[in-house]
């Protein structure tokens, strides 16, 4: 099928977390998708396990050569549904490899198609790929994400870990977390345990910040913050959603905020919502002392203690 260019490339956005990015939509005409997520923003619509309507990659590389240049940090592949049901992705990724020059290249998926080895060895090419991963318990993973039949938790997960030993970019994991559905102790116990397992660059907690296809509801920033407490210290856990972001602002003494970032660190914005003003004095006499430090993490910037 022929599809307008600008229906294919859109952007470029400021992405807080991956930069300037250029989004290239491999499904720009309907929604395709082996998922049928509560809280996706999209019309719901029943589950596919590939595309039945395509464009060619001839087609995307003539509508993106035009938007290439030096100030794009990432090219990003996404859809109206699962990027990855492309029935071309490994020959596109090749053809876009050839002229993307030095900006990087991130793909965003819901995981479900690394069982496909074809899936599997086509994002290894890439710069940076994002994969969804919002449950283990097979019950809330269906609930969630409502996935297509042929679609086993057990084997993504798995896939999920093979994946992050073998794959040579930046990795990112994303949790949207949904109220009463995998917000509770024993499924963050369980994603605890998987995401022990997985090399990660960064793990983003996330909840709804858009309207969704189902009348479910988010989780606020502070029970947020207090599910990632429960995550080992060793993750690279960053509080993603803003939206629901109510400020807490507490009095931390100069010893709670040392434990606190002994425990997580925190971006600025993290510190603005949890800390009062005499908190954030204190912290930076800690900052000035150097007994905190900034820590840059890609594109974000996290408040660490700095332990010698």
């Amino acid at each position: 099928m022929s599809a307008e260019k600008n229906k294919i490339i859109f952007g470029p956005i400021n992405s807080r977390r991956f930069g300037m990015s250029l989004g290239i939509d491999l499904s720009p005409a309907i929604k395709q998708c082996n998922f049928d997520c509560l809280y996706c923003e999209l019309a719901p619509m029943a589950t596919v396990d590939k595309q039945s309507l395509t464009i060619t990659v001839d087609e995307i590389i003539e509508a993106l050569t035009p938007h290439l240049h030096d100030k794009i940090d990432v090219l990003t592949l996404t859809a109206n549904g699962e990027p990855t049901l492309y029935p071309e992705l490994d020959t596109l990724i090749d053809a876009i490899n050839t002229i993307k020059g030095k900006t990087e290249t991130l793909i965003l998926t819901n995981s479900a198609t690394l069982t496909d080895k074809k899936t599997y060895n086509a994002l290894l090419k890439l710069d940076q790929v994002k994969l969804s991963l919002d449950a283990i318990t097979p019950e809330i993973f269906k609930k969630i994400d409502r996935p297509h039949k042929s679609i086993n938790v057990d084997e993504v997960v798995q896939k999920v870990i093979e994946f992050s030993k073998e794959y040579k970019g930046k990795l990112f994991i994303e949790i949207l977390f949904v109220h009463t559905l995998n917000d509770t102790d024993a499924e963050v116990a369980k994603l605890n345990e998987v995401l022990l397992q997985i090399d990660a660059t960064r793990i983003d907690l996330g909840t709804i910040d858009r309207p969704p296809a189902y009348p479910v509801s988010g989780i606020s920033y502070k029970e947020l913050y207090t599910i990632a407490l429960q995550f080992h210290a060793s993750l690279p856990i960053h509080i993603a959603s803003r939206i629901h972001a109510e400020p807490n602002n507490s009095s931390y003494t100069t010893e709670e905020i040392c434990n606190t970032l002994d425990k997580r660190p925190l971006t600025h914005e993290d510190i603005l919502l949890l800390f009062d003003a005499s908190s954030i004095e204190r912290l930076n006499e800690l900052l000035k002392n150097g007994k905190v430090r900034i820590k840059q993490v890609n594109n974000l910037e996290f408040y660490t203690l700095d332990i010698k």
